[in-house]
């Protein structure tokens, strides 16, 4: 095994390691029934940090996503979001907390147009001026999400699907966002389009949380990685120093030497 990379650096240029973190997870462990999925996990996101979780389908990404959302059961450990806890708390309420969530898949509302989706996504939010500019910033984040306001959602590509389900997450305007795996299914050049949109994001002040199985695009925007395997933790650190560690490309992150 190489040997452990560790950093408790934040986002350069931020000080957000001297910020308490948006999101502290200590022992976190998520059972599916008898099935032990997350195994005692702790991890941190700092303010204004994009952090990239990553392994291979299984590895425990999309559960530890989940449990921060609220939407697994059988959760245990401490989940502390801007320093008060969120145990107890339902998904709703996390969402009424800052918390916005965009599940693997997109899963947008086929039956309902673009702009109703995006509509659905500002429900929390009672200040129709707010929901005026939120719904503003979103279509000039994303164009195309402009220009098919009146088309179903079941009829866009499934990258503009994955556009319109982090806009409708946006649309609340959050404090976390959590991005599971947003690359999935896409075509290499729309891959490419979405982490630039991501990167946007991140530069206009977002925290973010992604799950991600293409490490190679996922390190290029985060600051920090945690590499699991098997619902375990078995590596973290700045997005540099993973990139670089040979034995870290090679066995968990699928980079093969240049």
């Amino acid at each position: 095994m190489p040997a452990d990379v560790r950093t408790n650096s934040g986002p350069q240029g931020r000080g957000a390691e001297h910020a308490a973190p948006t999101l502290r997870v200590l022992g976190l462990e998520v059972y599916y029934g008898k099935v032990y999925a997350v195994h005692g996990v702790d991890l941190e996101v700092q303010p204004g940090e994009v952090v990239a979780l990553l392994g291979a389908n299984g590895a425990g990404k999309s559960s530890i996503l989940k449990a921060v959302m609220g939407l697994v059961p059988g959760t245990r450990g401490t989940v502390e979001f801007e320093g008060r806890s969120l145990l107890g708390l339902s998904s709703d309420q996390r969402v009424v907390r800052g918390l916005a969530y965009v599940p693997e898949g997109r899963r947008v509302f086929g039956d309902l147009t673009v702009l109703e989706n995006l509509l659905m996504g500002g429900y929390v939010v009672q200040d129709r001026e707010r929901l005026r500019r939120g719904l503003k910033e979103i279509q000039q984040l994303f164009p195309v999400l402009r220009e098919r306001t009146g088309q179903l959602a079941a009829t866009l590509s499934g990258g503009e699907q994955q556009m319109l389900a982090i806009g409708r997450a946006l649309m609340r305007g959050p404090q976390l966002l959590l991005l599971d795996e947003p690359s999935l299914g896409l075509a290499p050049v729309m891959v490419k389009m979405m982490y630039r949109t991501i990167q946007r994001i991140s530069e206009q002040g977002m925290t973010i949380l992604l799950a991600e199985q293409s490490a190679h695009v996922a390190l290029q925007v985060a600051a920090r990685a945690y590499v699991l395997e098997t619902g375990r933790c078995v590596y973290h650190g700045n997005a540099k120093q993973l990139r670089d560690d040979p034995a870290v490309r090679a066995a968990y992150l699928g980079l093969a030497e240049s």
